[in-house]
């Protein structure tokens, strides 16, 4: 708009400059009136979603992950790691997955002094991995085989210019971490898949995702009628 023709404010009257500021308040309680529905609704969703159970599931997940981190481990090829991601991925989805791979990165990276290979070998397939799960409606060697390209192929590419760059490694290439991190993940899928097919077998897989996903409802007591 030119300048020429934005309203003149000191000539405007009582009146109109009231008309501007009622107009001003209106829309700005129309915008918090809808910021405030918005996010109520997706707190909501958020805490249907997040439930007790499955909060806890996902710090057993991270602390478990932590902790057997350090087992078959050797710089570019962590196998426990890749077991938790794939369970994580068939128990909760691509996106708690990620959140817990995430988490654990970040742990490592924290308190066990890991290079940042804790983070690229572990969320890209962590993802996959659920996504994979997810598109093929529970197939658990779906699963096994995101973690396989997420972080044997997507993760070992992206790790070449982050040590490079940001750590400051010399000497590798592009597919420098491609052999490690599909070696790892070929073992830490294995077990899963022992792991998981078993449960699979036993009837017990389904139920813990059900049970997750409903809230967490384990115990279920029985109504008596009253004499």
């Amino acid at each position: 708009m030119p300048f020429d023709r934005l309203p003149d404010l000191g000539n405007a009257n009582v009146g109109t400059l009231s008309h501007i500021m009622l107009f001003c308040e209106g829309s700005y309680l129309d915008t918090g009136n809808f910021l405030f529905s918005f996010i109520s609704s997706r707190k909501d969703i958020f805490m249907k979603r997040y439930n007790v159970l499955r909060l806890c599931v996902m710090a057993l997940l991270i602390a478990v992950g932590v902790v057997i981190s350090p087992l078959l481990r050797i710089e570019g090829m962590c196998p426990m790691a890749h077991l938790i991601n794939i369970t994580a991925a068939v128990l909760l989805g691509p996106v708690d997955a990620f959140l817990v791979a995430l988490l654990i990165g970040i742990i490592r990276m924290c308190v066990m002094g890991i290079p940042p290979l804790a983070l690229t070998g572990a969320v890209f397939g962590a993802l996959l991995s659920g996504i994979l799960y997810k598109v093929s409606k529970g197939k658990i060697w779906a699963a096994i085989l995101g973690e396989i390209v997420g972080t044997g192929i997507i993760g070992a590419i992206v790790s070449y210019p982050v040590m490079t760059y940001i750590c400051g490694r010399e000497g590798l290439g592009w597919f420098f971490y491609v052999p490690s991190f599909t070696c790892g993940t070929l073992i830490g899928g294995s077990v899963a898949a022992i792991l998981l097919y078993r449960l699979q077998h036993m009837g017990v897989l389904k139920k813990m995702q059900i049970k997750i996903a409903e809230g967490g409802k384990i115990w279920k007591r029985s109504e008596k009628t009253a004499i």
